[in-house]
């Protein structure tokens, strides 16, 4: 059985400015959590490898079982401690590769040659690409062997600029997931804020917000267990 790849950021504040970011805890923990139960096995892998933070504003909406699989030795030490890098990962081993958010990844998901080779060749290999909320910054850059990008008249979503707001980010994000999407050719969709959102267009899913992590999860094992 084939397993998928759960991509996180190295990153540790926003751009310049000394305020901390990184991981959404619950984006990664809870579509592990889904995955796992379903009977596959996850890696996670960051662009640089090594140590990934945490943002500590996901902490304030974390529960029992965010926190159960947090504290669990096997997160610890191969998604925060020691995550994968991408020269270290074969695409052919895994049927999905999912980008987690966080704010952090807005700076070094976007830019990623190798972790774009390696959602490319998953993709070419029948695979799914998958991310939720600012996560989508990670399939931005992906182009197909035609020079089109891959979200290029697709259905996508993730965080949008009045979630941004809400958030208290507009002024000091480096873009807005749904401009950069639809200068590529997406269909970006939405929801009212902060609502669970997961789309499905082929093989890519996305999720809109740290909400929608789990509907990513979900929708992922249902596409997989109809392959079986």
């Amino acid at each position: 059985m084939k397993k998928v790849l759960i991509v996180l950021t190295n990153t540790m504040q926003y751009g310049d400015k000394k305020e901390p970011t990184g991981l959404w805890l619950g984006e990664a923990t809870e579509f592990a959590k889904i995955i796992q139960d379903a009977g596959f096995t996850v890696d996670y892998v960051s662009p640089k490898g090594g140590f990934v933070p945490l943002d500590p504003r996901s902490m304030k909406y974390v529960d029992d079982e965010i926190m159960d699989f947090y504290e669990s030795d096997d997160f610890k030490k191969r998604a925060l401690m020691n995550s994968l890098a991408p020269e270290d990962v074969d695409p052919d081993n895994y049927s999905a590769i999912y980008y987690a958010g966080g704010h952090g990844v807005m700076w070094d998901f976007p830019d990623s040659e190798p972790l774009q080779k390696i959602a490319l060749k998953i993709y070419q290999n029948n695979g799914f690409v998958t991310s939720v909320c600012h996560g989508i910054a990670g399939l931005l850059n992906i182009k197909l062997p035609n020079n089109d990008y891959l979200i290029s008249n697709r259905e996508i979503t993730g965080f949008t600029e009045s979630e941004e707001v809400l958030a208290g980010k507009k002024k000091i994000v480096p873009f807005f997931n749904q401009n950069e999407a639809e200068k590529r050719g997406a269909k970006f969709m939405k929801k009212r804020a902060y609502s669970e959102y997961a789309v499905q267009d082929g093989q890519l899913i996305t999720g809109q917000n740290p909400f929608s992590a789990k509907a990513v999860a979900k929708t992922l094992v249902s596409n997989f267990n109809k392959n079986v």
